[in-house]
């Protein structure tokens, strides 16, 4: 065959060299009859190499378009295995949303028992709002360490317009870091200004804005199961929200006020959610420099940089209002003294950092929708936890939250019964195209 051929040549063309280089030690050389003898050997042997890589290059693209079993079935394994990591990523995500709400609704509980404000006139009820939207976002720089902690895949050498992106990013993180600041105040105003009860009601229709957005920005599509989940949610969370000690005495109400402050609160929450993911996969995923994979360093990436731009529009808001000189009697007011004050501040700063993480992490892995849905759903258990570790009058864990916490397996279950379906559908498609190539 032409390989047997092509090795003969090969030892023939070694013995002339060999030949040549002995001729040339003992100063004779090869005259020039022999030379030309040489030369339809070595054109010979030029032309049996091309053929040999002209054939070797036919059967790997051969090899390439049809793709032999084994290799299917490593790539339906390398599949499964993908999904498996995205499956733990997002319970891990929606752990720490879980975990962040419980500890921000018992850190808040205990911060408002902990301060006399029954001996406080109607002008310091409402004092502490900036304070308390500085605390959601300052607590950032813990990230960092685990930013570079975490590996960062290999960088896509395609990048275009690198500049171009770059200033794109900067102007989404400085739009969302507004944003977020915006309704870190806002939810802090309306919480202080009416009944906890009005302001669950009236916020319960964020996930009604965030599904609307979701929808015209991020182009999404509903199914039956996530319609089932969104209603079934905002059930849970107008039935199944916990108490809160800060709301104020029944003569310092003013819902009108309230009503409007908690309305743009939720809408400025539910287009960040909505910003977040159209930063993720029309902004980082592009510039390639996480390679084309969603990555949790994105999601730190994205909480450091918002966190910063809206803890320095809070900080500017808490020194042009003034409410900075106001600290020093608020730790003198704490029943548990200074020492409680700070430990507890710094509590609700981590806690909310946690629940960030999370919520930014279910919305780079799911969806700003899927997200909201979880942090709503939360609601029942933290009401749970707020009974068990608070006495306050006349709150207990009453029939519609013993309801909501049964119903937020079933807003969950049918979300999460919608994610599965799609994923499966995905491995059917992929499986009938490697099928159809074999």
């Amino acid at each position: 065959g032409p390989r047997h051929r092509l090795r003969a040549l090969l030892f023939n063309y070694a013995q002339i060299i060999l030949l040549y280089k002995i001729s040339k030690e003992n100063e004779t050389y090869l005259d020039f009859k022999t030379l030309q003898s040489l030369r339809p050997e070595k054109k010979k042997f030029m032309e049996m190499s091309e053929a040999s890589k002209q054939t070797t290059r036919h059967e790997e693209s051969e090899h390439l378009e049809n793709p032999e079993p084994d290799q299917i079935l490593s790539q339906r394994r390398s599949l499964i295995v993908t999904q498996r990591k995205w499956w733990l990523s997002v319970s891990l995500c929606l752990f720490l949303v879980v975990l962040g709400d419980s500890l921000v609704m018992l850190l808040l509980n205990f911060f408002y028992v902990q301060d006399n404000r029954e001996d406080s006139d109607q002008d310091l009820q409402y004092t502490g709002t900036w304070t308390q939207a500085l605390i959601q976002n300052a607590a950032f720089p813990i990230l960092i360490p685990l930013f570079f902690i975490f590996r960062s895949p290999k960088q896509n050498p395609e990048t275009n317009n690198t500049r171009f992106l770059s200033f794109r990013i900067l102007f989404l993180y400085m739009s969302l870091g507004v944003l977020v600041a915006a309704h870190s105040k806002l939810f802090a105003l309306g919480k202080l200004y009416a009944n906890y009860g009005v302001f669950t009601l009236i916020s319960a229709i964020q996930l009604i804005f965030t599904a609307i957005f979701t929808a015209i920005i991020n182009r999404f599509k509903f199914n039956r199961w996530i319609i089932i989940s969104i209603l079934l949610t905002i059930v849970i969370y107008v039935f199944g929200s916990p108490e809160f000690g800060g709301e104020p005495d029944e003569n310092e109400e003013f819902y009108n006020i309230q009503a409007w402050l908690t309305f743009a609160g939720s809408v400025a929450f539910a287009l960040s959610l909505c910003f977040f993911q159209l930063g993720f996969e029309k902004l980082l995923v592009k510039t390639k420099r996480y390679g084309n994979k969603k990555v949790f360093k994105m999601v730190l990436e994205m909480q450091i940089c918002v966190s910063f731009v809206a803890s320095v529009v809070c900080l500017v808001g808490l020194i042009a209002s003034g409410e900075y000189k106001e600290l020093k009697d608020d730790s003198q007011r704490f029943k548990k003294g200074d020492t409680y004050y700070v430990l507890s501040l710094v509590g609700l700063a981590l806690s909310w950092q946690v629940w960030s993480v999370g919520l930014i992490g279910l919305v780079l892995y799911v969806s700003g929708l899927f997200g909201d849905v979880v942090h709503m759903c939360t609601s029942p258990l933290v009401a749970l936890i707020v009974v068990l570790a608070f006495d306050f009058m006349d709150d207990d864990f009453s029939w519609p939250r013993i309801g909501a916490l049964i119903g937020t397996t079933l807003a969950l279950g049918s979300y999460f019964y919608s994610m599965h379906k799609k994923n499966k559908e995905m491995m059917e498609l992929d499986r009938r195209e490697n099928s159809v190539e074999v």
